[in-house]
């Protein structure tokens, strides 16, 4: 199963609001300035998540969006499933083979488990091993 733009902007779109949640609406246009996307691309990516509920849209010259829920409640899966569909890495329903088709099942459930234990707020709050670790030695 592979990601497409659709799902990893959508995303980007999400952790921006998240980031800036309880400061007021943002602007697709900061967002896509900020992460260098399309503007019109963003547009066609807010609805569905609009429509699902995960963000509103305010109007007027100060508008634009914000999360319709805190961040630690809305996760990756969510966002994935609405923008790129089911979580399936085949179709395999059409697995003649028992142990494939449980390979499959495994593989899929192993996917959707880490995307929906993974919110908002844990991407905003990540910080890479490296970045954790690093310790200053001085000699």
């Amino acid at each position: 199963m592979k990601i497409s733009t659709k799902g990893r902007y959508g995303l980007t779109i999400m952790m921006e609001l998240a980031a800036k949640f309880g400061e007021g609406p943002i602007s697709l246009k900061s967002i896509a300035e900020r992460n260098q996307l399309s503007e019109h691309y963003l547009e066609q990516l807010v609805a569905p998540l609009r429509n699902a509920g995960l963000v509103k849209s305010i109007r007027g010259a100060y508008g634009g969006y914000v999360l319709s829920k805190e961040p630690e409640q809305i996760t990756a899966g969510d966002i994935i499933r609405i923008l790129e569909g089911p979580i399936s890495p085949v179709d395999f329903t059409e697995e003649d083979d028992p142990a494939k088709r449980d390979l499959w099942l495994r593989i899929r459930d192993s996917i959707a488990a880490v995307l929906d234990n993974t919110t908002l707020a844990d991407l905003n709050n990540y910080q890479s091993e490296a970045e954790s670790d690093s310790y200053m030695f001085y000699i």
